[in-house]
């Protein structure tokens, strides 16, 4: 039960409502544009349990995997192989550019529900600022970091880096930052005593620096209504382009899949261990795994957005509509894709926790 409360209801909880925002994106604009919603769906078929309200079924199915929202006339993950009737509210009777809208609206959808999330926490807690004139005073040391396994404590003022006298923080992060990977000397005050020590600064692969675990002393900053907007549009930008980062680093081989993939299991691991900071950090790890979904689904992959994209990015070219049967086909080579990859990052999770 312990195991269930920790771990399980909070991924059950944070997933739900990922893929509510992600398929309300598709759901809302389709209504939008004119386009016939016949199922909502949390979870892929079989259908388990839902009720009908007007024209949309309202359902819970079997894998729960994703989710999806059936547009009328779409072939899509429901594996629905209706023919076309060339009703007016059907998807495929949509100009191109209101089927692509309705498509791209659940990425799009996850990427604005982060805006929303570092908006509303930065309206409500303001924006971290150094406190002068501390400006080489540490604030924080992170626990298992090369800084913590120095003996550097909070309050601590460095004074030196590698015989560099530092009194700026940006001074201290400069060094500290092109240092990656290479033994460096450190002398810091405490309470009128000196002292010294070296360390290595572990490398960060995604910004190519070299970190050590510390932070400065912070004050919050309270900022008004736009501020807080502004900054909710950066800080998504700044994850964003992290991502597009560490996909590069991924399918160049920079990175490892069995290290760079996270599945299903070591992201529930994830999120309860945040969980256990409290409810603000589990809302900021849902904002993150929220662009990180919107973005893979963005992947030019059959039965992903990024798939029916392509597809329609094909028959724009064309001038005409791919057959059903085509469809048909790549819709499920996309699945035993999707399903092949959840098999890889299960295991590679399970063999990652066991180590």
């Amino acid at each position: 039960m312990d195991f269930i409360l920790t771990y399980i209801l909070p991924f059950a909880l944070t997933l739900g409502v990922l893929i509510l925002v992600h398929e309300l994106g598709h759901f809302t604009v389709a209504k939008l544009v004119g386009i016939r919603v016949e199922r909502f769906s949390i979870g892929f078929p079989p259908r388990l349990v839902g009720k009908k309200l007007g024209e949309t079924d309202y359902c819970i199915s079997a894998v729960p995997l994703g989710g999806y929202v059936k547009m009328a006339g779409m072939v899509d993950e429901s594996m629905d192989q209706d023919g076309l009737k060339g009703e007016p509210w059907e998807f495929m009777s949509k100009p191109l550019w209101a089927r692509f809208l309705a498509i791209f609206a659940g990425p799009a959808f996850n990427v604005l529900f982060a805006v929303l999330v570092f908006t509303v926490s930065i309206m409500s807690t303001g924006i971290e600022r150094p406190v002068e004139p501390t400006f080489s005073i540490v604030g924080t040391v992170i626990e298992g970091q090369p800084a913590d396994k120095l003996g550097l404590e909070e309050g601590d003022r460095i004074v030196a880096i590698n015989g560099q006298e530092v009194t700026k923080w940006e001074e201290i992060v400069q060094i500290i930052h092109a240092h990656p990977e290479e033994e460096i000397t450190i002398r810091w005050e405490r309470d009128g005593k000196m002292f010294s020590g070296t360390v290595t600064p572990r490398l960060d692969k995604l910004n190519d620096v070299g970190l050590i675990g510390i932070s400065p002393v912070t004050t919050q900053r309270s900022v008004g209504f736009f501020a807080a907007i502004g900054y909710g549009f950066k800080s998504t930008y700044n994850l964003t382009a992290l991502m597009f980062k560490s996909f590069g680093m991924l399918f160049s081989g920079e990175v490892s899949a069995k290290e760079g993939l996270a599945g299903p299991v070591r992201i529930a691991k994830m999120t309860g261990e945040t969980a256990k900071s409290g409810l603000s950090s589990l809302v900021m790890f849902a904002a993150l795994l929220s662009v990180n979904l919107g973005l893979i689904n963005l992947f030019p992959i059959p039965a992903l957005d990024g798939g029916h994209l392509v597809m329609l990015a094909v028959e724009g070219v064309i001038r005409k509509p791919l057959s059903t049967r085509v469809k048909m086909i790549i819709q499920q080579i996309g699945l035993a894709l999707l399903f092949a990859l959840m098999i890889f990052v299960v295991f590679n999770d399970v063999i990652n926790i066991l180590k």
